[in-house]
């Protein structure tokens, strides 16, 4: 069941991601100016980044490619072995929305070899983002926090490769043998 509500909340987090681009496209894309939401702050503007963030890494698509593979790899690893409680909960909130800025932008870059970006902050001059990145961004952030100030390094022997340190659904299978 933890797995059809992480892959529910995938599915629906890329479809407003991928709904929002396409608005973009639709009502952005030719217009040189944007949508102005707040004069001097903030506004709708259409980009097409061939590049990572900040622009970074122009028409690289096979690194991406192998890059957001690997990450798709890791998260899915992360999301299992971690333990199904209330403490967890947050880490496990936080694989899918990664895992959704991913495959958000991964749609993209497969389909027409560019993601598209439309929020700008023009007050601070911010690189011209999506809802993906958003995702992305937002879990980093409180993944940070989370692990300066609310989990343990007890709560990640879950996650450890080294002996010693199995996977607790694992050992109690063992026990039951």
């Amino acid at each position: 069941m933890k797995y059809i509500k992480a892959a529910i909340a995938i599915v629906i987090m890329v479809f407003i991601d991928q709904f929002t681009k396409h608005l973009a496209v639709v009502y952005l894309q030719g217009s040189p100016q944007g949508k102005v939401i707040v004069p001097g702050v903030f506004r709708l503007l259409y980009l097409e980044n061939r590049g990572s963030a900040f622009g970074l890494m122009q028409n690289q698509m096979p690194f991406f490619t192998v890059f957001t593979i690997c990450v798709l790899i890791i998260l899915a690893v992360i999301y299992r072995r971690l333990p199904v409680t209330k403490r967890m909960l947050p880490l496990r909130i936080i694989t899918v929305m990664i895992a959704s800025g991913a495959l958000g932008n991964f749609v993209d870059r497969v389909r027409q070899k560019y993601v598209v970006d439309f929020f700008y902050f023009e007050l601070i001059n911010f690189p011209i983002f999506n809802m993906a990145d958003i995702y992305v961004t937002v879990s980093a952030i409180v993944l940070i926090i989370l692990i300066i100030f609310y989990y343990k390094d007890d709560d990640f022997k879950s996650l450890s490769l080294k002996r010693g340190h199995e996977d607790p659904r694992q050992k109690n299978k063992k026990e039951e043998q």
